[in-house]
């Protein structure tokens, strides 16, 4: 049976450590994996967070959003595969225990620590933070399993990744090619575009206009403009636009003569920045300046520029090229084609080679700067060319630079030999199933993808590192390549290992060759060393394996079939795969969005999920991202620590859609637990008065009970929840959901039905009428304790185990199934019947706060002046409910008759009767107001005033309509609310009494009274206020449950009443 709650106050702390607690020890998440067992399946995918450390707010915003979804599809009868995932590879970790070890440089990995004791050292890191980050999760009251997590460390999950490849090579979409991409000198290694993405940062760089002499002209200058003097020993070429007007300019610079070569569109902007004065000799297209051959300025200071001169026709002219622009610089690109994408691409078609001078550090390996960090470089390069006379001018630019998203380091475009997957031939398929196959939420994110795809390029998918995915790639001496797809063809091709040096033959049987490489190398692990050691035979040519490991992106990317661990088996593939839902945050679009996709077209010509939402980011109050150096981090427990956990998840879900960027407000928190506060309160007085009464909802037929129109219509409106809450999650669009749920536990729940219930709730005998308003109530919490749960899950389960289980066979609410819309209790009607009722209530409220009437002052009557005709039937059909509110005798609809005031209007009367006018205006005052605003209503007015006549016109005169002095107005959408002002003596009774009645309430609060007490009631007042409060005697010791009221000296807890003269006592009467 229900019980009164011992927890009067909602503490959301105390509450979910219990709920854990209950959880636990009945094993109630098991209990409802397996109650969806046989239902149809749901395969969510989890995004694997990266294990670099604790969670943020942002990452507590994605899981609980995950969580919300798993709980709703599980309550819809799905069997819902929720293994969560975590993305445990790549740089960062490699990054972090770097730091740990005290290593500088990526050399220092081999030479001071040993590859297998780093691998080993990066893996304690990833299952470390896994852990943490696992406990945090589950503080959040994420369910999940996760005991079984998915991690992109294992066997089974490298075997995918190679599986991957493999399909990829077989379909000719994986090559290794020379390309210039984004490189970290301190990492060592490419990154692919989309890892670049978002990473872009200010960051100030050198200015330089640079002039290259023309050979064989004496004074004759092509000028260039670069942020990127490093570049300039491996510069080739200088690139014009063939359809550009370019100029010879005869300059006056320094006090020598001249002649500059630029594009005319920016002559004048030439010479104002390097201050030099000059007019214009000769005017050319671009293409007229092909093959112009120019003097490279390090010549003598890089001797390859030498033998590049004489063995490439183009190295050191002007080419042709249309990316050249006006918006910057000169019209003349330098161009080092091992050191920018669109150089490379222009010196490919001009047949010059592809010329970098530095190491994977970004130092010169040869030349004059030898050594030397190219950005360290720059000032010195500089210098030098100002020493030659080539330097124009030389200052800074603030820029967007592209930074290493792992360790923050600016990147340099370099010229590399990588392993690219040919997105270039699949994205038309990619984009093609997108399209047909993907619902995307919401859903115009689907054009931005899509266009990200048209614009990207093929995926760097090699990196020159350790703790990743090791590249299945074999190779043999003269180039021939093999891809390995899984561990057993690796065993199966193998002949040998290599371990310390040493040579170790492998027996040909499968099962002996098992036996010696666990024994000389341990149990498979897929990663560096281990798989170093592997010599393959293929086409009767022994083959090592390429140092290289894979991008990480490319290990979150096949998760939807990895973590089903295919290829090793397939029946979870075949009967789950694609995903039915993914949802990350936005900058996931052109990344783990995409990888995915990318991956899963090279792989099975399809998408790898059917549906995928999106959402913001987590920014303090003001807008700004959180970070360290602005102090404004706000930490996911110290939330939970303040606010709790239901709170946390629900204002997580309220505050903005989801799309769009999360403010985080400490308000806003506050506002949605006092939306939880107020349920709370609505529980405890539902459960005490139905303790009170041993209400037990299953021993009545509804069908039977007297309902009243406040009960159909907050059923009704449940009813109508269950929809708008299930249209919210199931289009994403998440607030619709929260938003409605806290609508109607504040507006119409609490507000306005306990409201109007609550003199029903007093009722001491076994009333019909009781029991509806009991069965209403204990349905409604029924529905809403279902519907809230996916969102509010301990303070739903905490309500649910007192009010609904008793009468339930499922032991949790989290076992219950989402709630149906009951049609039969629906009525469109009388939603809108009631807000109107609703609007009339508070227009009335406000006319009693005009006349300075309280609410528990009846008054004679209340008017409703109105032309809508669904008002006037509201007002017919809920007039009980509206006399109760509003407090009044009678509530009707009735046009209010105003009395008629005219004055003379001498805005109109003095331009029209001049010197008249005053004639005119005495004649309007002396006439009866109603009798002459009726008579100009029908039309002009003739008068003789003296001895001239005047015609009176309705624009003549002002009207103003003044109510009856016994009435007060307020507006409503629909017309007018009056109250009857008349105070008769019946009225002043009934008012006093509910005054009364309302401080003795008051009373029993203060002495913690229990509803059921008893009291005896002592008032020492007027003789006057003693004889009306005898007439409501009756009706104080109903509404206060009071034995006797006794007029004299008052006993027990005494309160005085100054307002009326009046002192209060009540006593608990015993027994």
């Amino acid at each position: 049976m229900i019980k009164e709650p011992e927890m009067k106050e909602y503490n959301p702390q105390v509450l979910e450590e219990k709920m854990e607690k209950f959880w636990k020890e009945n094993d109630i998440y098991n209990k409802v994996k397996k109650a969806r067992e046989t239902g149809p399946d749901y395969y969510f995918l989890d995004g694997p967070p990266y294990v670099s450390g604790a969670i943020h707010l942002g990452t507590a915003w994605n899981k609980i959003v995950k969580d919300m979804v798993i709980r709703f599809r599980s309550m819809q009868g799905y069997n819902v595969r929720r293994q969560p995932g975590f993305d445990m590879h790549g740089l960062p970790i490699e990054v972090k225990v770097e730091q740990a070890l005290g290593l500088k440089y990526k050399k220092d990995i081999e030479e001071k620590v040993g590859v297998e004791n780093f691998i080993k050292k990066c893996r304690e890191f990833a299952l470390t933070n896994l852990k943490l980050m696992t406990e945090q999760f589950k503080m959040l009251g994420v369910w999940m399993d996760w005991d079984n997590p998915y991690m992109t460390i294992k066997n089974e999950y490298i075997e995918s990744a190679w599986f991957t490849l493999k399909k990829a090579w077989e379909k000719g979409l994986l090559e290794r090619d020379q390309r210039v991409l984004h490189w970290c000198p301190r990492c060592e290694t490419a990154l692919a575009e989309h890892e670049v993405r978002g990473e872009y940062k200010i960051r100030e760089d050198p200015s330089i206009y640079v002039k290259f002499p023309v050979e064989g002209r004496e004074d004759e200058y092509v000028l260039i403009w670069t942020t990127t003097p490093w570049t300039l020993p491996a510069n080739l070429a200088v690139t014009v636009h063939p359809e550009y007007e370019y100029a010879k300019v005869k300059v006056y610079h320094e006090g020598k003569e001249e002649y500059w070569i630029v594009a005319k569109a920016l002559v004048e902007r030439v010479l104002e920045e390097t201050g030099a004065k000059g007019e214009i000799v000769e005017e050319f297209k671009g293409e007229e300046l092909e093959g112009l051959r120019y003097v490279h300025p390090f010549l003598e200071e890089y001797p390859r520029q030498k033998e590049f001169r004489e063995k490439y026709k183009w190295a050191h002219r002007l080419i042709l090229g249309e990316h050249v622009t006006l918006g910057e610089g000169t019209g003349l690109v330098h161009t080092a084609p091992g050191h920018g994408e669109e150089d490379f691409e222009i010196g490919k078609q001009y047949g010059l080679p592809i010329y970098s001078p530095l190491d994977d550090e970004g130092r010169y390996y040869e030349g004059k700067w030898k050594g030397k960090f190219v950005k360290n470089a720059d000032p010195e390069i500089i210098e030098y060319l100002r020493k030659k006379g080539l330097l124009l001018k030389a200052e800074t630019i603030e820029h967007k630079y592209p930074h290493c998203w792992r360790c923050k380091t600016p990147l340099i475009f370099k010229a590399t030999d990588q392993w690219f997957l040919k997105i270039s031939k699949v994205k038309d398929k990619i984009i093609e199933e997108n399209d047909k196959k993907v619902t995307w939420y919401p859903d115009w994110v689907k054009i931005r993808y899509d266009n990200g795809v048209m614009h990207s390029g093929d995926w760097c998918v090699s990196r020159q590192r350790y703790w990743g995915i090791p590249l299945p790639i074999w190779s043999s001496e003269d180039g021939e390549i093999y891809i390995v797809g899984t561990f057993k063809e690796l065993v199966e091709l193998s002949v040998a290992i290599e371990v310390d040096g040493e040579r170790i033959e492998l027996p040909e049987s499968y099962d002996e060759k098992l036996r010696v490489i666990e024994e000389k190398l341990g149990p498979e692990d897929l990663h560096r060393p281990y798989v170093d050691t592997f010599v393959i035979k293929v086409n009767n040519k022994e083959m090592k394996r390429v140092k290289d490991v894979l991008d990480v992106w490319f290990d979150s990317g096949i998760a939807s079939w990895a973590s089903l661990d295919y290829p090793r088996r397939n029946d979870l593939f075949e009967r789950l795969w694609p995903a039915d839902f993914i949802v990350e945050g936005e900058d996931q679009v052109t990344k783990w969005f995409y990888s995915q996709q990318a991956a899963s077209v090279v792989a099975f010509d399809t998408v790898p999920y059917r549906k995928v939402a999106m959402h913001g980011y987590v920014l303090d109050e003001k807008g700004d991202k959180m970070s360290k150096s602005l102090g404004n981090i706000i930490r996911p427990e110290e939330v939970i620590q303040k606010e709790g956990r239901d709170p946390f998840r629900f204002y997580m879900l309220w505050a903005t859609t989801p799309w769009e960027n999360l403010r985080f407000s400490w308000k806003g928190l506050a506002q949605v637990k006092r939306m939880l506060n107020i349920l709370w309160n609505v529980y405890i007085l539902s459960s005490t008065y139905m303790s009170l009464d041993n209400f037990d909802p299953t021993k009545l037929n509804p069908k039977e009970l007297p309902f009243r129109e406040e009960d159909k219509w907050i059923l009704s409106r449940i009813n109508t929840l269950i929809s708008t809450v299930e249209d919210g999650l199931e289009s994403f669009y998440l607030t619709r959901a929260t938003r409605g749920i806290e609508d109607f536990v504040i507006e119409d729940l609490s507000r306005w039905y306990v409201r109007v219930i609550r003199k029903r709730l007093w009722v001491e005998r076994d009333d019909p009428d009781k029991l509806a308003a009991y069965w209403t109530l204990w349905k409604v919490f029924d529905v809403l304790l279902r519907l809230m749960a996916p969102f509010t899950p301990y303070i739903a389960e905490e309500i649910y185990q007192n009010l609904i289980r008793p009468f339930s066979n499922k032991e949790s609410v989290h076992l219950e199934d989402w709630p149906k819309k009951d049609e039969n209790w629906v009525d469109g009607d009388l939603e809108k019947e009631m807000e109107i009722v609703r609007k009339i209530v508070e227009s009335g409220s406000a006319a009693r706060q005009k006349a300075r009437i309280k609410l528990r002052y009846p008054v004679k009557q209340v008017i409703v002046e109105t032309e809508d005709e669904i008002t006037k039937k509201a007002v017919e059909r809920l007039n009980r409910l509206l006399r109760d509110q509003l407090n009044a005798k009678e509530v009707k609809v009735a046009k209010v008759e105003r009395e008629i005031k005219v004055k003379p209007n001498f805005a109109k009367i003095g331009p029209h009767f001049k010197g008249d006018a005053k004639i005119v205006a005495k004649w309007i005052n002396e006439q009866n107001d109603k009798e002459l605003y009726e008579r100009l209503m029908q039309g002009k007015l003739k008068v003789e005033l003296g001895d001239k006549e005047f015609t009176i016109e309705r624009e003549h005169i002002i009207v103003e309509e003044e109510l009856p002095e016994f009435l007060i107005g307020e507006e409503f959408d629909h017309g007018k609310v009056f109250i009857d002002k008349t105070l008769t003596r019946e009225l002043m009774t009934e008012g006093l009494a509910r005054e009364f009645v309302r401080r003795i309430q008051e009373m029993r609060k203060q002495l913690d009274l229990d509803v059921n007490d008893r009291i005896m009631i002592y008032v020492e007042t007027t003789e006057e206020n003693k004889e009306l409060l005898k007439e409501m005697l009756n009706y104080i010791k109903g509404e206060t449950r009071a034995v006797e009221v006794n007029f004299g000296e008052p006993k027990g807890y005494v309160v005085e009443w100054p307002e009326v003269e009046a002192k209060i006592g009540i006593e608990k009467v015993e027994g």
